[in-house]
């Protein structure tokens, strides 16, 4: 499972810039479809084939207070107390602040081991402003500028001896089945009913489970792992810090899944944290089944699907493909489609396509509905090809790539969904400058 990698610091010294930079310059599944207004709090960072989950957290301490203490609390301290390594970022351009001593003790008391990124750096010249913050203590020290890129590959290579291997899937492993959702959604008793006994505890009290428990299952000759993991609340509502934890566990599971399975609740129907939840494996680039779980106490099952649908449209509209079903955890009823759509959409997940036939599907639909005009210049494609799986992505290099509307993308993507029946996972399309691919013997820079 992918190291945890923490990124703390006062208020408005740069980190969330610091983890856009980070997962802009590594991350290969992006998605610039509008419209995704969820918490970004973590994301999987990945470099050199190694991995980890990077945790944005907030700030520790707020401006105008004179002290820290008392203030590292919540997810914060939750992210220091799981993580394998801090990232510790303090401004340049402001100096030394106090609170910057106070975490830079609760790091130490923690045991933790910590880079310390001096922000706002973003020239040789300036480096030797960072040199005053070698008071804190770290012997690892490095100027950045998060805003500019200054000093990102020098941060990069410092990562590679704390990250984790990347997890080599290959089309032998078990597919890994993370159970998600809020707290006593019946997650826990979805893992017994496919087990067919009693090896996770069950309770109706929310937040029983505490950690990701793997549980390894074989149907119809195949095998597969199931990750039972604890519900996930919004921050705001996680007032017990092991609850708050276990959130962190269950995310990092997430990550290192293959397949969501997100539980809802039928008896209260789909909720905004539902949307919430099913956002972070949209994020990850995971495929989405969605179960709708203690259907056998619904009484109106006819009007219940007609909300469900309704709700699903209105609070996912960000999702291309998920699949949902009615089921019972507790009778078993709806489960038997579960398998067989995880062995769809895991073929789906890693499929390949030739270069040919890429470019044949986008000069098809470029013929069916012809390339806008951007500017004073007609959009032309030079050539696309496929450059990830797991989910599957394409690249289409063009003219005018930040012209390109986002109607149009979607119709692009959608023609790349239906040619090759990628109708159960993500995917991911990124329109690019043909002179972006000339590590691959691409074209002049079009301009």
């Amino acid at each position: 499972m992918g190291a945890v990698i923490a990124i703390v610091g006062r208020p408005n010294v740069g980190k969330s810039s610091l983890f856009n930079r980070l997962l802009g310059r590594s991350a290969a599944l992006v998605d610039d479809r509008p419209g995704v207004t969820r918490d970004r709090a973590y994301a999987v960072f990945q470099e050199g084939g190694r991995e980890g989950v990077l945790v944005d957290t907030g700030g520790l301490g707020s401006p105008g207070d004179d002290h820290l203490s008392g203030a590292i609390s919540g997810q914060a301290l939750s992210a220091l107390e799981e993580c394998d390594l801090a990232l510790f970022v303090v401004d340049a351009m402001l100096g030394p602040h106090p609170d910057d001593q106070d975490i830079a003790k609760a790091i130490r008391r923690l045991g933790k081991p910590c880079l310390l990124l001096v922000n706002k750096v973003d020239s040789p010249e300036r480096e030797p402003e960072a040199q005053e913050f070698r008071k804190l203590g770290f012997p690892e020290l490095l100027p950045v500028s998060a805003a500019h890129g200054y000093g990102m590959n020098a941060l990069k290579g410092a990562l590679l001896g704390h990250l984790s291997p990347a997890r080599e899937a290959t089309p032998d492993s078990p597919p890994r089945l993370a159970v998600i959702g809020r707290p006593n959604a019946g997650k826990s008793s979805l893992v017994n009913r496919l087990l067919g006994e009693s090896r996770l505890v069950v309770d109706a009290r929310p937040g029983t489970t505490r950690d990701p428990v793997d549980a390894g299952i074989t149907r119809d000759g195949k095998a597969y792992v199931l990750v039972d993991t604890a519900g996930i609340r919004r921050k705001g509502r996680l007032s017990d810090r092991l609850e708050r934890v276990s959130v962190l566990r269950a995310l990092r599971a997430l990550a290192d899944a293959d397949v969501a399975v997100l539980m809802v609740d039928a008896t209260t129907g789909l909720s905004d944290q539902d949307a919430h939840i099913a956002g972070h494996a949209f994020e990850g680039g995971k495929p989405l089944i969605i179960l709708l779980n203690k259907w056998d106490t619904v009484k109106d099952k006819k009007g219940a699907r007609v909300a469900f649908e309704r709700d699903r449209e209105l609070k996912m509209s960000f999702l291309e493909s998920s699949p949902w079903f009615p089921v019972s955890a507790r009778t078993g009823g709806g489960l038997k489609q579960l398998f067989p759509t995880v062995d769809r959409m895991m073929a789906q997940y890693s499929f390949t396509a030739p270069t040919s036939d890429v470019n044949k599907v986008i000069e098809a639909a470029a013929l069916r509905h012809s390339p806008p005009q951007v500017g004073k210049v007609r959009l032309k494609f030079y050539y696309a090809t496929q450059v990830s799986t797991r989910p599957p992505g394409f690249a289409l290099f063009a003219n005018r790539p930040k012209g390109v509307h986002f109607s149009y993308r979607r119709f692009l993507k959608n023609s790349l969904k239906k040619a090759f029946g990628l109708d159960l996972v993500p995917v991911r399309l990124f329109i690019r400058a043909r002179h972006e691919d000339r590590h691959k013997g691409g074209g002049r820079n079009d301009k």
